[in-house]
């Protein structure tokens, strides 16, 4: 049975005397047993019973004050009139105001990946969103934690699961080694996992465009491409595309056991340009997990689950992705896993490294990538603009979204 108020301050009343004059096995003893007779925290009866009609002598002027410590009988306490206690809020509402904003521009991304972006993009975001010199400091100097916090109430996002349309491959796959994972050790720039994402709205008949997705599993770099089918000619023209305009060296691909990727002209392809080709396990998700987490983080995340056919659609979405391939490598930051541990309860505690940084700044870092590779590279990102890629990829997303295909929903 649960004590009303009235009652508890009864009992505290009688047992604050003996609580204050017992020793500390003492005290312990009345709080194991009071703290669930009277259903209060431990702590918060502590500092009741410990304060209980203590008094404490003040001087206001000239007035000199006895206070004592006893609990406000209901409907005697007087409010503040509404005035705010304490010291003034530092993320103030006119900071929210542009957080949000900038939060909606680029993608409803989290606070730990938004605040080393906002960090390192200030000087375009105080032009693009007029922020003035005290908002600055406190973009310059707000952590992950915060932002997620003033963004609680903004955060209405719906999950949605979209069709598998994986065809198994028959070919060359006793030619094709397997590949399970990729130790720590070799995660150097240039491994990449590919995969595709259709977008065949609710049903996965007829012809309708491919997104094909390639992710470096050292660094991140993410590389998405626009198919207008998954026919074996489009799968390996792009892929060669990624190989010719990558600005670091491609050194292997991995991929699932689609029909799209188990095929002669990739795996020739493969051969001709000295790039090992190894596959996942068959039913086996996670031997791909660094590109099957882009699907929905980058192109689902992106484009939605909408159903697309035709050139036109292609095109455009292509030009989505030629601006937001830029966004993704050398602005947004990434979250890597470095370890894994084993808790005595048989659940795993997973480490994510402390910085949090950009694909781009990984691989600049990397011991293995040429000095030339690097100079490319600076040279590459000194002429970026993140407020003006979004805008554009915005755009070019508004021009994708009104080709999409509106299908008729037959309930069961």
């Amino acid at each position: 049975m649960r004590l009303d108020m009235k009652t508890r301050k009864k009992v505290c009343a009688k047992i604050h005397k003996r609580y204050q004059k017992e020793s500390k096995k003492g005290k312990a003893k009345i709080l194991d047993e009071y703290s669930k007779t009277l259903n209060l925290n431990r702590d918060y009866l502590a500092h009741l019973l410990t304060n209980w009609e203590k008094s404490r002598i003040v001087t206001i002027g000239s007035k000199t004050i006895k206070l004592i410590a006893k609990p406000v009988p209901k409907g005697q306490y007087k409010s503040s009139g509404g005035k705010k206690r304490g010291r003034p809020e530092k993320y103030h509402k006119a900071f929210v105001s542009v957080l949000i904003k900038i939060w909606e521009l680029f993608d409803l991304q989290c606070g730990k990946l938004l605040a080393p972006f906002i960090k390192s993009a200030i000087d375009f975001l105080v032009i693009e969103f007029g922020i003035t010199e005290e908002l600055r400091t406190l973009f310059q100097t707000v952590s992950a934690a915060t932002i997620d916090r003033k963004l609680k109430h903004e955060k209405k996002r719906y999950r949605l699961k979209g069709i598998s349309t994986t065809k198994k491959g028959t070919l060359l796959k006793s030619q094709i080694p397997i590949r399970v994972c990729f130790n720590r050790d070799e995660r150097d720039p240039g491994l990449f996992e590919a995969d595709t994402v259709s977008h065949c709205g609710m049903r996965n008949s007829g012809q309708y465009l491919q997104s094909l997705v390639l992710t470096d599993v050292g660094s991140g770099w993410t590389e998405p491409r626009s198919l207008l089918n998954n026919a074996h000619r489009w799968v390996k023209e792009q892929v060669a595309d990624i190989y010719e305009n990558l600005p670091f060296p491609m050194l292997g691909i991995d991929s699932d056991n689609g029909g799209e990727f188990i095929n002669h002209q990739l795996f020739d392809w493969c051969i001709q340009n000295k790039v090992k080709f190894t596959r996942g396990r068959p039913y086996r998700k996670n031997d791909n997990c660094f590109v099957e987490q882009k699907n929905g983080d980058v192109v689902r995340k992106t484009v939605g689950y909408a159903r697309f056919e035709g050139e036109k659609a292609q095109k455009t979405l292509a030009d989505v992705y030629r601006y937001l391939t830029p966004l993704l490598n050398y602005w947004y930051p990434a979250l890597r896993l470095i370890a894994k541990e084993k808790l005595p309860s048989g659940r795993y505690k997973k480490i994510y490294e402390k910085q949090v940084k950009t694909p781009y700044q990984k691989i600049m870092e990397s011991p293995t990538i040429s000095d030339e590779c690097k100079a490319e590279l600076k040279c590459r990102a000194a002429n970026l603009n993140p407020v003006k890629l979004k805008r554009a990829m915005d755009e070019a997303r508004d021009r994708l979204l009104k080709l999409s295909v509106n299908e008729a929903i037959i309930p069961s």
